[in-house]
């Protein structure tokens, strides 16, 4: 078997502003395994540096270098086999950098287990739903916005702040629901209900994400409990037992579920059934993902979810990156990421 780690920094084709900061490029992290001849191509995009309880990039190499990815070798070598993709979730430490590192371990071994079977993504996880594209912009700056065609919903960006008229009436102008998107930057419940009721004026708001901290389910119960508006939770969304927090405390009526912040496919599977037999509505977020995970995203969504998720045909990055291949999640790596430096190179 055989083990190779990229880091490659791809361009947004168009920038885009958050409360913290501005993602012109992004980070991600690329681990191809090869498992008796057979490639298998993972992906995941960490934050540039810890932020709202994500780990940052160079976090999340230690974890896979020095804890992840040496778990899963004794255990090959114990086992005289590489485990199943689906017991990944378990070699996640408490760590958050951990259950990043492991959804970039469990993707490559499922692209892997899948490319053995001559067999995709699809296959796996066959389509139920025609889910809806979830598109994302933002009201913090004046960079261009990509295109929002085909999209159903419109994640905006947006802070305590106020907002210019002008982008108001051109986020107006798109007639789409809008999600607001504090990325934890709300203030108070007050500034949050502030902002909502000029946002009201001039947009169908489906609802207001993440406005405080991950873990403060009080502000965010407080919150829910003034006004009409669905709140929903991002950063605050990592564990089964937060569903279960949500819930007791009325925090909210919605929840983003990423699974390269859960622990990757199998853990965000199980989130997925749990939230919605609890009563809450599920999306599946990844933005910044490449096309690789974003096939991946959008089969499991399609699988369960109706509502506007991040789906859509990734169009945010230039270059040759990966290229397209029949199998698996429907991706090899291109010639940008074989010339890029390899982090891990190791056989067993």
């Amino acid at each position: 078997m055989k083990a190779r780690l990229w880091r490659h920094d791809m361009k947004l084709a168009s920038p885009v502003t958050s409360a913290s900061q501005v993602h012109s490029t992004r980070t991600h992290l690329f681990l191809e395994l090869e498992i008796d001849g057979v490639r298998g191509l993972g992906e995941v995009s960490p934050q540039p540096e810890p932020l709202n309880g994500d780990p940052g990039v160079e976090d999340v190499i230690l974890e896979l270098e020095h804890y992840t990815l040496r778990q899963f070798i004794e255990v090959a070598q114990r086992e005289g086999e590489a485990p199943a993709w689906a017991r990944v979730t378990h070699f996640a430490g408490s760590r958050p950098a951990s259950y990043t590192a492991s959804a970039l371990l469990e993707m490559a071994l499922l692209d892997a287990s899948l490319r053995s079977r001559q067999s995709t993504i699809e296959d796996q996880w066959p389509a139920r739903f025609d889910t809806p594209v979830q598109a994302t912009v933002s009201l913090l700056d004046d960079n261009p916005w990509a295109s929002l065609a085909g999209a159903a919903q419109v994640r905006a960006k947006i802070s305590a702040n106020p907002v210019p008229e002008e982008k108001w009436e051109q986020l107006a102008s798109m007639n789409l629901p809008v999600l607001l998107d504090f990325n934890c930057s709300g203030g108070t419940v007050e500034d949050v209900v502030a902002t909502l009721n000029v946002a009201l004026c001039h947009v169908n708001v489906a609802a207001v994400e993440q406005p405080f901290a991950p873990g403060n389910i009080v502000e965010h119960a407080r919150l829910a409990a003034l006004i009409d508006v669905a709140v929903s939770l991002d950063e605050g969304v990592r564990h089964r037992r937060d569903l279960e927090q949500i819930v007791r405390y009325r925090a909210a009526r919605l929840v983003c579920i990423k699974p390269a912040r859960v622990g990757g496919y199998a853990q965000a599977r199980t989130m997925i059934e749990r939230a919605q037999h609890l009563g809450l509505g599920v999306y599946l977020g990844g933005f910044f993902e490449s096309p690789v995970a974003r096939r991946a995203n959008r089969a499991l969504a399609r699988h369960y979810l109706e509502r506007p998720s991040d789906v859509a045909h990734s169009n945010l990055y230039t270059g040759n990156v990966v290229s397209p291949d029949s199998w698996g999640c429907g991706f090899l790596p291109g010639a940008d990421l074989e010339s890029s430096k390899t982090l891990v190179n190791r056989h067993w």
